[in-house]
């Protein structure tokens, strides 16, 4: 049967006009995407100026084909959920023939989008799927079951903070019977293998096995089960027949075999995912891995030998120093030998056109470790200390530095 064609009216409707207003109140941009039954245009809110997502569908399809419910569940879930990590639904207006869904709009693209291109690093998969767990526990523990978790609908913010969205096919209390849900739906590759049993199901055991195949996706790159024939599929997932890429840490390892369980009575369940060591490692050190950027170089003609050697501080050793006038410093620590720290700076000083001298005098014993300190501009002394033994260094220019670089000139 052919495809009913639009009419021109139900056409002009679909596609806005440059600068529609829509009911006065969001200024309508750009096309974001399109689904079977909807369109997602950029927009842009009248009243104070902020981005927003705007969904159209059209009343008449929704009814015909059926999906009037999925789009009622849809508002009704995301209008009791308000996290940090599921996307926001600000309101929702209406004319004779087309809802508006009016949403918080992620310009950073989906989740699949970023895997897509490569696999992520554990520590970017664990930022990532921690903020999926807390959203997901958070829709739980208010009677809301997400039923199609997937990276098409976990979307990215400008801060590249993960969004669940698409609630369509969202479960609220009122679909349980005995405590169980039957419905079955989902994306299979990310289905929980009960949903399609035709028997009642835990809907947050289900959404906690999505959850696995999220991660497992992360950190491999690939699906754990993919298969065109769903039959052979499921058997595969019923034997646990899936491979672990030899780069994911064994906790890693360990997490996602409880949470790729067959059986949801011992799957591992969403609540306890927080007291997983995988997931309790320091939130904050990945953080600071995801902001991690070079030191900016200071002008050629201030570098030196110490500059090159020391990226890291250390104690504070100004009673090393005789130089009162010293502005500069750097300190670090080293497990080498003084020996060793000496001939690497000599080597790297005479790269640099420095003169290096030695002297050597008693000092206490710092547990074995070598506290090293320098202080100067072009030129400058080091000191170290440990073992009983005290080695200053001190470098002088052999030629005078070079100008500084003209302003106005190439970088």
């Amino acid at each position: 049967m052919g495809s009913r064609q639009p009419s021109p009216s139900t056409a002009a409707a679909a596609k806005p006009r440059h600068h529609e207003v829509l009911l006065g109140k969001y200024e309508l941009g750009r096309l974001l995407g399109r689904g079977t039954f909807a369109k997602v245009y950029l927009a842009r809110s009248v009243s104070d100026g902020t981005d927003v997502a705007v969904k159209i569908l059209d009343k008449a399809e929704m009814v015909e084909t059926g999906m009037a419910d999925s789009v009622l569940t849809e508002v009704a879930a995301m209008r009791r959920l308000s996290h940090p990590n599921i996307l926001k639904l600000h309101e929702v207006l209406a004319t004779r023939s087309k809802i508006f869904l009016v949403m918080e709009h992620a310009p950073g693209g989906d989740l699949l989008g970023r895997v897509a291109r490569r696999r992520l690093p554990e520590h970017a998969s664990r930022r990532y799927f921690h903020q999926l767990v807390s959203a997901l526990h958070y829709c739980h523990a208010r009677g809301v079951a997400h039923r199609d978790v997937k990276p098409q609908n976990l979307l990215l913010d400008r801060d590249g903070n993960l969004k669940v969205s698409d609630f369509g096919l969202a479960a609220l209390p009122d679909r349980l019977r005995d405590g169980l849900l039957l419905t079955a739906c989902g994306t299979p590759a990310y289905t929980a293998p009960e949903v399609f049993r035709r028997k009642g199901y835990d809907g947050a055991a289900a959404d906690a096995w999505s959850c696995g195949v999220i991660l497992f996706v992360l950190l491999a790159g690939s699906l754990p089960f993919d298969d065109a024939n769903l039959a052979v599929m499921y058997r595969r997932i019923h034997r646990r027949d899936y491979e672990l890429p030899p780069w994911i840490s064994p906790p890693a390892r360990r997490l996602l075999v409880r949470l790729l369980d067959p059986n949801p009575d011992t799957r591992m369940t969403i609540a306890n995912l927080f007291d997983h060591p995988w997931l309790k490692r320091s939130l904050s050190l990945d953080s600071q891995l995801d902001n991690l950027s070079p030191p900016p170089l200071t002008a050629a003609h201030a570098m030196n030998a110490f500059d090159i050697i020391s990226l890291s501080s250390g104690l504070d050793l100004s009673p090393f120093f005789d130089d009162a006038k010293a502005k500069k410093e750097r300190r670090f620590t080293s497990t080498h030998t003084i020996d060793k720290i000496m001939d690497t700076i000599q080597l790297t000083g005479s790269k640099l056109g420095l003169v290096v001298e030695t002297e050597k005098s008693a000092a206490t014993a710092v547990e074995g470790l070598w506290l090293c300190a320098l202080s100067g501009g072009v030129g400058g002394t080091i000191a170290a200390s440990a073992g009983g033994d005290e080695t200053a260094a001190r470098l002088q220019s052999a030629t005078p530095p070079p100008p500084p670089p003209n302003s106005a000139g190439r970088t």
